[in-house]
């Protein structure tokens, strides 16, 4: 976010050229940090720190403090709307864009100015931009709409989004192309081709690569992890897991199975020739102007070749431990156990529930030019600045053990290894926990606990596990509720037991009602938007020792972890339920083995 330099410099400031370019003259306000402190909590000595970063890196002070994590992007907007006097625009709608207004701007130029015309206003347009202050791009603005312009402010990541949605004329390209398909051959369609057909020599090459590329870019705009394309008997089902639910996006016709499935094999770089072994590859792309890393696999089916793409933005900005849904208590625990000189800390939870994301903020937070990192993952998913990463092969023999192996003669001080699968990837990553390396994994088990008994089933000594082991974290993703169509939900005594809690406890933790999925058009109808973590963290302290040294079940660990205040995931599940994060219906789903 852009916005005035404090007075902080000797500079005289007592007005400035247009900011818009009609009416009278903006004047400056009140500082923009005193406006922060005295309206929007910033606490003064943080202001101070913000400040003198700002001198020694230059730079605006409201970035400087978002970086700091002192202030949110949106409270710096509102603070520049203030001081400048313009309106702050917390939501920008499809209805309040003038569409014969964005014809005539390029996308590539609001979305790197972060700019978007709204509507007409007399004499001139008012229009949303992120940054009031830069006259060059109101000059422009000026020049593409061919008259005056008036400028409201919102957040860059509001811009972006009406823009995308604004923009998006491709959104149902798709169902478009399927009709065209349907109506150029209605009696091809009950025909079932067996014979491969070459995506080179089909005279259908135009609509396949427009049908794939708006999936792709469908796909990315609905913030889908995965796009599955599942031939069926008599049909092709395209569906995109959105927030870890699948969702049935469109039916192409049969017969242009082979057409698609040929042009994604082609984009990955794939034996298009070769349909009875499975096969992994990978695309790289541009979609408005985000860079999309997307890993394809496919298999052999009865009825075809299946295909699912994982796409990785690569242009995400990776979520720091407090952004990820831990309650204080946890972070605070985190936070020390990162900064320790060695052991093990491991999380644990099933595949897609946001193990990478959580290593990869502790290893943020504590990425400092003062110590060596090395991470061996399976693939790299997110690069780390200033961190050596490396992406396992075991075609040529390099392993997660190996490559662990060979990082103890780098001179590392910390490790990441992406998964600890095996008994010699357990014994080397003990081994170098040790020798005075911090080490971080993940092992799949159900609970914190589970892990500690998974180390020892492979075949881990449990005096090593009980001596290396310092905290095991288990994690699950939730959905939040959606904020704009959530509805209240006073909780029976019957859900509020499911959660493992009684009403009482309940409005102890500061819930009074609950809220129910509905669903509106900003969540795609599905009632959640975006998800969150909930956590379980177990710490081993003397008495979990003991117990891992007699070698005791899980059920025994957690039941003392517990005694000792270790909350579970459903204990967190259901505080993130009380502060209207999510449903009671989301947290139990996730949480089967804690009921």
């Amino acid at each position: 976010m852009s916005e005035s330099p404090d007075n902080v410099r000797e500079e005289p400031r007592t007005e400035r050229t247009h900011v818009v370019t009609h009416g009278p003259a903006y004047l400056f306000g009140r500082p923009l940090g005193e406006i922060l402190v005295e309206s929007f909590g910033l606490p003064r000595e943080k202001l101070e720190e913000g400040l003198a970063a700002q001198q020694e890196k230059g730079g605006r002070l409201g970035e400087v403090l978002v970086g700091l994590k002192a202030v949110s992007e949106e409270d710096v907007s509102r603070a520049l709307g203030a001081q400048l006097d313009l309106e702050y625009l917390a939501f920008i709608s499809v209805d309040d864009v003038d569409p014969e207004l964005v014809k005539q701007v390029p996308i590539n130029f609001a979305k790197q100015a972060k700019f978007i015309p709204l509507k007409r206003v007399g004499d001139f347009v008012a229009v949303a931009v992120a940054d009031p202050l830069d006259t060059a791009l109101l000059d422009h603005a000026r020049m593409l709409l061919g008259c005056e312009v008036e400028p409201r402010v919102s957040r860059g990541s509001t811009i972006i989004d009406a823009i995308n949605s604004v923009y998006d004329r491709s959104l149902n390209e798709a169902e478009q192309v399927v009709g065209e398909m349907e109506a150029q051959d209605l009696d091809a369609a009950e025909q079932v081709l067996e014979e491969a057909q070459d995506l080179l020599d089909s005279g259908d090459e135009a609509p396949i690569i427009r049908l794939v590329n708006s999936l792709l870019f469908r796909a990315a705009k609905e913030r889908a992890s995965d796009i599955h394309i599942e031939p069926m008997e008599r049909d092709l089902a395209v569906r995109f897991r959105i927030d870890g639910v699948l969702h049935n996006i469109i039916k192409p016709p049969k017969r242009y199975q082979n057409s698609i499935i040929s042009r994604v094999k082609i984009m990955a770089q794939l034996n298009i020739a070769e349909k009875r072994l499975p096969q992994d590859g990978r695309i790289k792309i541009k979609l408005a102007g985000r860079d999309i890393d997307i890993r394809v696999s496919t298999i052999p089916t009865v009825h075809g070749e299946s295909i699912v793409m994982r796409l990785l933005d690569k242009s995400a900005t990776l979520l720091d431990l407090a952004e990820i849904g831990m309650n204080p208590g946890i972070l605070k625990e985190i936070d020390e156990l990162i900064r320790r000189s060695h052991g093990i800390v491991l999380v644990t939870g099933p595949t897609g529930s946001g193990k990478t994301t959580t290593l990869y903020g502790a290893l943020t937070r504590i990425n400092t030019p003062e110590v060596k990192i090395l991470t061996v993952e399976d693939p790299v998913e997110y690069q780390l600045k200033g961190i050596n990463q490396m992406p396992i092969n075991p075609k040529i023999g390099l392993t997660f053990a190996s490559g662990l192996r060979s990082f103890l003669r780098q001179d590392p001080d910390i490790i990441m290894v992406g998964e600890i699968r095996d008994k010699e990837t357990a014994n080397i990553a003990i081994e170098a926990s040790l020798t005075g390396h911090l080490v971080f994994s993940t092992v799949h088990t159900n609970d914190a606990a589970g892990a500690v008994t998974r180390l020892v089933e492979m075949g881990v000594e449990p005096f090593l596990v009980s001596s290396s082991l310092m905290a095991v974290m288990a994690q699950r993703l939730v959905r939040r509720v959606c904020m704009e169509c959530r509805e209240p939900h006073e909780p029976t005594d019957e859900e509020l037991s499911k959660l493992g809690m009684s009403r009482d406890r309940f409005r102890a933790l500061g819930g009074e009602t609950t809220y129910r999925a509905r669903g509106c058009p900003a969540c795609g109808r599905a009632g959640y938007r975006g998800r969150t973590g909930i956590y379980e963290l177990l710490i081993v302290d003397d008495d979990v020792r003991q117990l891992i040294l007699k070698n005791v079940d899980s059920g025994t660990i957690k039941k003392k972890a517990m005694e000792k205040g270790m909350l579970t995931l459903l204990d967190d599940g259901a505080l993130k339920v009380a502060q209207g994060q999510t449903t009671i219906a989301e947290v139990l789903s996730v949480t089967q083995e804690d009921l």
